[in-house]
């Protein structure tokens, strides 16, 4: 198949396993940009083309395509059993789940905790907290967020 223009002499130029490679470099590229998108593994299998096609070159563009077609297939596949068996753990885990990140952090009580009610200082801002009972001036850390509520235990020590 001849591809006309400009398209056609610069995949001339280089070969077709170099067009492979290079689009396995820019897809690469793409899901360092738009991260979670499953780029990685369509990178893998042009990666896989490109160099199937530097050993065969004479391999023709359909078979290259069918090529690419079922390694992406494959790939993304593997990829999301991985990501199904081997979840993300740690803080990227709460990425997107600003007051997840809040747990484990230490925040002095504003206003006492009594009666399971009060408020605590975290940095520059105030929260309504619950917790055990807890002088003004104590220190607490949080150990869940329930509905933007910090929930608070005293601090060992």
């Amino acid at each position: 198949m001849n591809v006309g223009g400009f398209w056609g002499d610069l995949i001339g130029g280089i070969g077709g396993a170099g067009a492979w490679l290079i689009a396995a470099l820019l897809l690469g590229i793409a899901e360092l940009v738009v991260p979670g998108v499953f780029l990685v593994f369509v990178a893998l299998a042009a990666a896989i083309v490109g160099v199937t096609v530097l050993a065969l070159p004479d391999l023709p563009l359909a078979a290259q395509i069918g090529a690419f077609a079922a390694w992406s297939a494959a790939a993304v596949l593997i990829g999301r059993r991985w990501y199904r068996d081997y979840p993300v753990a740690g803080d990227a885990a709460r990425l997107n789940d600003p007051t997840a990140r809040l747990v484990g952090a230490v925040v002095t009580v504003e206003r006492a905790i009594e009666h399971g009610g009060g408020r605590v200082t975290l940095g520059d801002g105030a929260w309504p907290a619950r917790g055990p009972a807890l002088h003004a001036g104590a220190r607490a850390r949080v150990v869940a967020v329930d509905a933007g509520v910090l929930v608070v235990e005293p601090l060992d020590g």
